[in-house]
């Protein structure tokens, strides 16, 4: 069994089985992009870090509760210190897109959200912002998903979408020109993209680089008849500091609202790292069988030089807890 074989069989092995157990009217409301007497000239922001030889591009981690996953990734990663600095403004993006509870495993797991705050606190972080521009009703969303609870009560802000709070944006890609963006994204010093690795009924599986959709407003729906190019624009656009695909509960089909248990297979899985290409190719094949050309977007971030398809060539590692 060679590297790459013996990565895929350890994320398909981990876990304990399945579980037995209309966009919102807010939305339609803001199909209209918002009126501005100038584009704002935001230039592409990279809010990475330095490459260190030293630390993983990426790591996997299996066997623990959301917790210990998260905490155990960033400590192989390098410490949350090598991510956040003290007086940073930190805005963490969940996937909060959807009316539906953790167990459905369409958001982001709450206590994943949770312990990343506690660690950028523990940084020294000056301000922790959780925000995502959600598709379902967002208040019911932020609610429903335990995020908005989770987040106050460790201390961050939780800032629902506001039609009033999106800026005409150069983005400057392939696809995505002059779009609208949500405030908070142009402005904060280090992002923490929290995604949730679950099934999508247009590209096959929503991972790190399709939770970038919930920076925007507008017609987004518009985006999906060119949806590979505008995710590697949106990519390269945003440039986050860490990346931490919440594997915990993974949507294997019927996404990515999902709704049924029996579609929802538990993982305690938490692949994260500085290489969002490789980890969206992993997480991807590992669960859906997906190679690099049934993702077109892979190959188009990579051309942009935002990191490789080739996840069995980085520096990673792989931890059970």
């Amino acid at each position: 069994m060679n590297r790459r074989e013996a990565l895929l069989r350890l994320l398909r092995l981990s876990g304990i089985g399945v579980s037995t157990a209309v966009l919102g009217a807010w939305l339609n409301q803001r199909t209209q992009r918002p009126t501005e007497a100038a584009v704002m000239e935001a230039a592409k922001r990279s809010h990475t870090v330095r490459p260190d030889a030293a630390w993983p591009e990426m790591v996997v981690v299996t066997g623990g509760e959301p917790t210990a996953l998260v905490q155990a990734a960033i400590r192989e990663l390098g410490g949350i210190g090598r991510f956040v600095s003290k007086g940073d403004l930190v805005l963490l993006k969940p996937n909060i897109g959807w009316d539906r509870t953790p167990e459905q495993a369409a958001n982001t797991n709450p206590e994943v959200v949770a312990e990343v705050i506690r660690q950028c606190r523990q940084a020294g972080a000056r301000k922790i912002v959780v925000t995502d521009v959600s598709c379902n009703d967002p208040r019911r969303c932020f609610r429903r998903s335990g995020i908005a609870a989770a987040a106050e009560r460790e201390g961050a802000e939780v800032v629902l979408p506001d039609p009033d709070k999106f800026r005409e944006v150069d983005i400057g890609g392939r696809v995505l020109r002059t779009w609208p963006v949500f405030e908070p994204f142009l402005s904060a010093d280090k992002i923490i993209n929290l995604p949730i690795a679950k099934h999508h009924s247009l590209t096959g599986a929503t991972l790190g680089m399709k939770n970038w959709y919930g920076i925007l407003g507008g017609q987004r729906n518009q985006l999906h008849q060119r949806v590979h190019e505008s995710l590697a624009d949106l990519a390269d656009f945003i440039r986050p500091t860490l990346t931490l695909i919440d594997a915990y509960r993974v949507l294997i089909r019927n996404g990515p609202t999902g709704g049924s248990l029996e579609d929802v297979l538990l993982k305690k899985t938490m692949v994260a790292g500085t290489d969002p290409v490789a980890i969206d190719a992993y997480v991807a094949k590992a669960y859906w069988n997906l190679d690099a050309d049934a993702l077109p977007y892979l190959a188009f971030a990579s051309q942009k030089g935002l990191g490789t398809i080739d996840f069995d060539k980085i520096r990673s590692k792989i931890v059970n807890l």
